[in-house]
């Protein structure tokens, strides 16, 4: 999912282009992605300057009718007045979504810059904001990529690219704020508590158990049976080694946790503890045959930090990899040029909170189990 550093929305013959003034974010950190991330690392009375309204007011351009926003979007660049006018057109076009960090980093955005602001346009488009996640919401708990929900795997429960987990922690932060630096009403704040219970429920109920022992989750669960589904043909049901661990964050969050969000967590950890993978490394090399010039490879190296996949099998627990083709297997060297180069098969994604959160964690709620007990397995 490229992420695309200027979006100029036109319409043409009833579809969308893109201007060809569009840059990639990697090629100008100022633009794309970079700079909407670096809009979060600000002090507090930023949100009130005059390039925080401007941006919230692209914010607001870019939200659509129904209230929530699309993906891959540029949004801190200043926008001509033609571009303005394009966007105008297409507010009634669907495609909000809670994927890639969509609407529910755009809301937290607003809320910021409302807190500091008071202007009450920003207020508005944060409640609309807050409308839509509230109507998307599946009663069993869980959220959709796409609302309104799509014919296809995105409208499976998605943990994928902490789409979910972005939602919770959002309404998690409203319902603990005052209301007067918030934005929302009593009444606002008691609906997202409700949502919040039942995204944690929904949450526990999804995770995966072995012979009765709580584990992890796959990317995305079954709207209908919350079982582990597929996404695309190489996002396969799995143990993610990757997603579960914003999740595992999320249930942290919560003070005085109650005995079954503590199972989950101790769980969770208990699977991260032993899926480390030691003794690999994984490198770029030279190679004349891939369009990039480089490949990546696993190489064999007993000083390198554990590792994690982002797949594991639900029956063996092995690691495993998948080309567009849909055939799981079990070396990276086996799946194509395009998937083995171009995704997260591998990372360090629990690391830290194995080695510094939890331990926090289990100090303050759990003193007298701490499970962490350095395990893994080898390459």
């Amino acid at each position: 999912m490229a992420l695309i550093g200027r979006h100029t929305a036109i319409v043409l013959a009833g579809m969308f282009v893109l201007a060809a003034s569009a840059v990639a974010q990697s090629e100008d950190p100022s633009t794309g992605r970079n700079a909407w991330e670096a809009c979060f690392n600000r002090p507090a009375d930023w949100y009130g300057s005059a390039e925080a309204i401007r941006i919230a007011d692209n914010v607001l351009l870019l939200q659509r009718n129904n209230g929530g926003w699309p993906k891959n979007i540029e949004i801190v660049a200043p926008f001509s007045d033609a571009e303005r006018d394009s966007l105008r057109e297409v507010k009634d076009r669907p495609g909000s979504t809670i994927d890639n960090g969509a609407t529910h980093s755009e809301l937290q955005f607003l809320r910021r810059v409302w807190a500091q602001t008071g202007l009450p346009r920003f207020k508005d488009g944060l409640t609309r904001g807050l409308e839509y996640l509230l109507a998307a919401q599946y009663p069993n708990g869980g959220w959709p990529q796409f609302f309104p929900v799509r014919a296809d795997y995105s409208s499976h429960i998605t943990f994928n690219d902490d789409a979910m987990t972005g939602v919770l922690d959002l309404f998690l932060d409203l319902v603990r704020l005052p209301e007067d630096s918030s934005g929302i009403d009593a009444a606002m704040r008691a609906r997202l508590q409700r949502a919040i219970d039942r995204g944690v429920d929904c949450v526990l109920r999804c995770q995966i158990r072995v012979d009765g022992e709580r584990t992890v989750w796959c990317a995305q669960h079954d709207e209908h049976t919350l079982a582990p589904a597929a996404a695309r043909t190489y996002e396969l049901p799995s143990f993610s080694g990757k997603e579960s661990v914003e999740i595992v964050r999320f249930l942290m969050r919560f003070e005085h946790p109650q005995p079954e969000t503590i199972a989950a967590i101790q769980g969770a950890i208990r699977w991260f503890d032993g899926s480390r993978i030691r003794g690999i490394r994984v490198v770029e090399v030279p190679d004349p045959t891939s369009p990039s010039g480089m490949n990546k490879v696993i190489v064999t190296d007993s000083t390198a930090p554990p590792l994690w996949g982002r797949f594991y099998d639900l029956e063996t627990q092995r690691v495993f990899y998948c080309s567009r083709d849909g055939i799981k297997r079990f070396a990276l060297s086996e799946i194509s040029t395009e998937r083995r180069n171009h995704y997260g098969w591998l990372g360090d994604w629990p690391a830290a909170l194995l080695s510094k959160e939890y331990p926090r964690w289990q100090r303050r709620w759990v003193p007298s189990q701490n499970l962490l007990g350095g395990g893994g397995r080898s390459r």
